[in-house]
């Protein structure tokens, strides 16, 4: 006959599963941070068909410091002749007159980019609306892979969305972002990564809340 499970046994398994679930979410943050760490801080120095800078905060025309440290970034790439065309991204935050897009289109028109040089998706508000929109667009005009800017925190997700995409990625990115440079901003940002990341994998998808925010910051 099976023994009846009394109240303590019962709240002592309970107690060792919840252990367990705790030990383990430990594990995927710690095995998330390396993660994060270590593909943002590497750089695959290849040539590719385009350069595609993520989009991030823009006010009314001007850049964000973030956001303008990922085009100095993918300028200087551009000049360096890693890819001959550059693919800025961003749609509009609710108020906006401008998108993401335009704002980093004519930053990069000012230092030395042309036009004629430049794809622009607007629609994106999130990372995944982006990597959609920029499969889209490498897709119609034949560009077989693409070097991603953004910073390095973001890296990690924005390669894997890329890749299940089907877009051949590789990252390069840029060393001058106020949120790398600051530590309590780095550490939120991580975190933040650890968060979409695990959403990701578990829906497939993106958070419906504008990448909870981190995307888009100043």
């Amino acid at each position: 006959m099976p023994r009846t499970l009394s109240a303590k046994a019962i709240g002592g398994d309970l107690s060792l599963l919840a252990l367990l679930g705790a030990a383990g979410l430990v594990a995927f943050a710690a095995y998330s941070v390396l993660r994060i760490w270590d593909q943002g801080a590497r750089d695959d120095d290849r040539k590719a068909g385009a350069i595609v800078v993520m989009g991030a905060a823009q006010y009314d025309g001007l850049p964000s410091p973030v956001l303008r440290a990922r085009l100095d970034h993918a300028i200087e790439l551009w000049e360096k002749g890693r890819a001959p065309i550059l693919v800025v991204t961003g749609g509009k935050r609710e108020g906006d007159r401008m998108t993401e897009a335009a704002a980093a289109r004519a930053y990069a028109e000012a230092h030395g980019v042309p036009g004629t040089s430049i794809l622009a998706e607007e629609e994106g508000r999130t990372t995944q609306e982006s990597i959609d929109g920029v499969f889209d667009l490498l897709d119609a005009h034949g560009i077989p892979d693409a070097v991603f800017v953004s910073d390095p925190t973001h890296m990690l997700r924005v390669l894997r969305m890329a890749a299940d995409r089907g877009i051949d990625a590789i990252g390069s990115p840029t060393r001058t972002s106020p949120i790398d440079a600051d530590s309590a901003r780095r550490f939120d940002a991580t975190v933040h990564e650890i968060g979409a990341l695990a959403w990701y994998f578990l829906r497939g998808d993106h958070p419906s809340d504008g990448d909870l925010g981190i995307d888009r910051q100043g």
